[in-house]
C-alpha cells in the first residue's frame, strides 16, 4: 500500500488562505501545529485525490485514524501528530473529527441547505479553531466565535473553488435550495462566466458568510494569550477582505483570492488594530480630578 505521503498534493502550509504556525504563534506550539496541519493536509489531499477509487481513499482515512490511536507506525503523518500530541497530553479529538469531513467528502457530493453546509463545517473547520484554542490553553467560552470564523473560511474557501470543485470532484457545497432560489443550475459551475442566476446565488451566500464573520469579531478579545489574539485578527482580515471580494467579483471568471501584496497589508493591519485594542483595553484608569 502507497504511504500517504505520496498522495500529498504538494501544497503546504505557506499555501493557504490563513497563516498556518506563522511567526506570530509562540515558537514553544509551532512544531505541534505543523503535525495537525500536515495530518490534516494528507487527510485532504486523499478525500480529494484524482485517481483514487472512493474505498480506496476511505481506506486509507481509516489508517491514519488507526495509527493516530497507536494501532501501527507505517504513516509518518499521523505518528508524528500522535507523539506530538501525547508530549501535551491531549487527545486526538479534533483531528479525528476533521476525519469525519474528509470522510463526508469522499461519500457526499452535494448539500441541501446552509444547515448542511454548516454541519460539514463542524467537522472540516470548526475542529481546527478548536485545536488552536486548546493548544493555547484558552477556555471553551472562546469556541462559539471560533466555530463562526472557521465556519465562514470554509465557505469562503468553498465559494472560490466551487468551480474547480465541480470539474475536478463533481463535489458542490453550493447549497441546492440557495440554487434554486436564484434559479440557478449545478451545470452553470462548469461554464467560463456565471450566468446571472448563478452569480445572485454565489453574492447571497457570500452576504451570508459575511453575517458569520460578523460574529466572529469578539474572538481576538475573548482569548487571553496575546500572539493568538494577533494572529485571529490577520486571519480576520484576511477572511473580511475575501468575502468582499466574493460580494462583488464572479469566482468563476474572476481573480478572488489574495495576492502577496494584498496579504501583507491586510496583516500589517490586522496586527495593528489587535495592538492597538489590547493597549487602549488595558490602559489604567484616569485618577479623578481634585474635587471631582
Amino acid at each position: 500500500m502507497t504511504s500517504a505521503s505520496d498522495l500529498r498534493s504538494g501544497k503546504t502550509h505557506r499555501d493557504e488562505n490563513f497563516p498556518v504556525a506563522s511567526w506570530i504563534i509562540h515558537p514553544r506550539h509551532r512544531a505541534l501545529i505543523l503535525a495537525f496541519y500536515n495530518f490534516v493536509r494528507t487527510a485532504d489531499d486523499i478525500a480529494d485525490h484524482a485517481t483514487l477509487s472512493a474505498e480506496e481513499k476511505l481506506g486509507y482515512l481509516d489508517l491514519l485514524e488507526a495509527e493516530l490511536l497507536g494501532k501501527g507506525d507505517t504513516q509518518k503523518e499521523a505518528v508524528n501528530l500522535r507523539i506530538a500530541l501525547a508530549e501535551r497530553a491531549m487527545p486526538p479529538r479534533h483531528a479525528l473529527d476533521v476525519l469525519i469531513a474528509f470522510r463526508m467528502d469522499v461519500t457526499k457530493l452535494r448539500y441541501e441547505n446552509w444547515d448542511d453546509v454548516i454541519h460539514y463545517c463542524r467537522y472540516s473547520a470548526m475542529p481546527v479553531g478548536r485545536f488552536m484554542l486548546d493548544v493555547h490553553g484558552e477556555s471553551t467560552s472562546t469556541w462559539a466565535a471560533s466555530d463562526a470564523l472557521c465556519a465562514a473560511l470554509q465557505i469562503n474557501n468553498h465559494l472560490q473553488d466551487c468551480a474547480k470543485d465541480y470539474r475536478n470532484l463533481n463535489r458542490v457545497y453550493l447549497p441546492r435550495d440557495a440554487l434554486a432560489a436564484s434559479g440557478a443550475t449545478v451545470e452553470m459551475l462548469g461554464a467560463p462566466k456565471s450566468p446571472a442566476a448563478l452569480l445572485q446565488c454565489l453574492k447571497a451566500l457570500a452576504v451570508r458568510t459575511a453575517t458569520l464573520l460578523d460574529e466572529s469579531k469578539s474572538l481576538a478579545a475573548e482569548v487571553r494569550d496575546f500572539r493568538l489574539g494577533l494572529e485571529i485578527s490577520v486571519i480576520q482580515a484576511f477572511a473580511d477582505r475575501i468575502v468582499g471580494m466574493l460580494k462583488v467579483r464572479d469566482p468563476l471568471s474572476e481573480r478572488v483570492h489574495l495576492g502577496p501584496l494584498e496579504l501583507l497589508g491586510q496583516s500589517v493591519g490586522g496586527i495593528a488594530s489587535e495592538i492597538a485594542r489590547r493597549a487602549v483595553g488595558r490602559r489604567p484608569l484616569s485618577k479623578p480630578a481634585a474635587g471631582a
